[in-house]
């Protein structure tokens, strides 16, 4: 670890991917801290349950001796799939099948955890101190060979190498290229049903505790199970890029998301409506973007990215918490190394392998968000679960 004696490093984000790596360069001695725009560690984390890889993100977790952490807060049977019609009729069923019963090992097993107990695993293995909350950068400068990181509270530090695990609207990466994303051409909509089993009793007994996938008519709907009996769902279907303000839909009002819905899906089953009539507090809608698949950028002798600044891509192959992990893995070995001769160079060895690796699997989640908003979706899921 010669090149990092010496040198702080600052990881602006405080999601799984920065905090993969300020576990695993910690284990190695480095000098961390992870600056964190949340207020304090109890602010409520959203969004559907995750589904980890073996060879990405379990392989990082693994690797910062957090399995049976791991292992202790995952939810068995929560990635165990029903495929639906617009009739909410099943198609495909993987509940009540042994043979679904996949092992810690096997690379087709993909354990989900819900992201509060993964993140609060992530949190409690780091040293006392390594995170800074209340952290929501405002500007990042370079003075000398060091960078100067200023937040909204007035705070400022220096950092000798920053890594931005900031999201998909990432304050840093416009540093280190000019490159944009595209519009993919599909926006969703999310939602959340809090106490399921009461609010929606007929879509919760139709989750089972798992995932629910629904197609027709070149539209998606996707529900998740969570583990504090809460549900989230999201809805997919072709937009215009600029349709969320064109709509002129107030997702804050659940009168208006319910009449779009009916107006947008109305060939699909009035069964569907209990989702959006028991839905709390506000509808959040997603314009679907993706960094193009052959970007490319001269690295950065103390500043790179990981994760969604890095890759951003649509949802749908699955891959986004597992590539930032990875991300996460692959950095924090090159800047450890002692092959490279020095962080420039370990940067270029990362973010080329990165680079190259987020333009398969782009490739890969781009053709499968087509194909899941097409008139043939079911038949390609089935086929997909089937190993057709």
């Amino acid at each position: 670890m010669k090149n990092l004696i010496n040198k702080k490093i600052a990881i602006v984000g405080g999601g799984p991917g920065g905090l993969t790596l300020a576990k695993l360069l910690q284990i190695k001695g480095a000098d961390i801290k992870v600056y964190e725009r949340d207020v304090n560690k109890d602010v409520r984390v959203q969004g559907a349950t995750l589904d980890l890889h073996e060879d990405s993100g379990l392989e990082a977790l693994r690797q910062a001796g957090l399995m049976e952490a791991f292992k202790e807060n995952y939810r068995p049977n929560a990635d165990r799939i029903r495929i639906v019609d617009s009739a909410a009729n099943i198609v495909f069923d993987e509940h009540g099948d042994e043979m679904h019963q996949g092992e810690f090992g096997d690379i087709a097993f993909r354990p989900e955890i819900d992201r509060g107990p993964l993140r609060k695993m992530l949190l409690e293995s780091l040293q006392p101190g390594t995170i800074v909350w209340d952290s929501n950068l405002t500007t990042l400068t370079q003075t000398n060979d060091q960078w100067q990181l200023s937040f909204k509270n007035g705070n400022v530090a220096t950092a000798d190498i920053v890594i931005a695990a900031d999201g998909a609207n990432s304050k840093i990466r416009q540093l280190i290229t000019s490159i944009k994303p595209f519009f993919t051409g599909y926006t969703i909509v999310e939602g959340a049903v809090y106490n399921s089993a009461t609010a929606a009793p007929y879509m919760h007994n139709l989750l089972n505790g798992g995932k629910i996938f629904a197609f027709g008519n070149s539209k998606s709907l996707i529900v998740s199970s969570k583990g504090d009996g809460s549900l989230v769902f999201y809805t997919g279907c072709k937009t215009d890029e600029d349709w969320v303000r064109k709509s002129g839909i107030d997702f804050s009002d659940k009168s208006q998301v319910i009449a779009w819905f009916k107006k947008e899906f109305s060939d699909w089953d009035n069964t569907w409506l209990e989702l959006f009539e028991k839905a709390e507090p506000a509808f959040i809608p997603r314009p679907q973007y993706c960094m193009p698949l052959d970007q490319t950028w001269q690295a950065l002798p103390n500043l790179t990215m990981l994760g969604d600044a890095a890759h951003l891509m649509p949802p749908y192959a699955g891959e986004g918490v597992n590539m930032a992990m990875q991300d996460a893995l692959e950095l924090s070995y090159a800047l450890t190394s002692n092959e490279f001769a020095d962080v420039h160079a370990a940067i270029a060895h990362y973010e080329n392998k990165m680079r190259e690796r987020a333009s398969e699997v782009g490739r890969i989640t781009l053709e499968q968000t087509e194909r899941l908003h097409s008139p043939d979706a079911i038949e390609h899921m089935q086929a997909i679960f089937n190993n057709d």
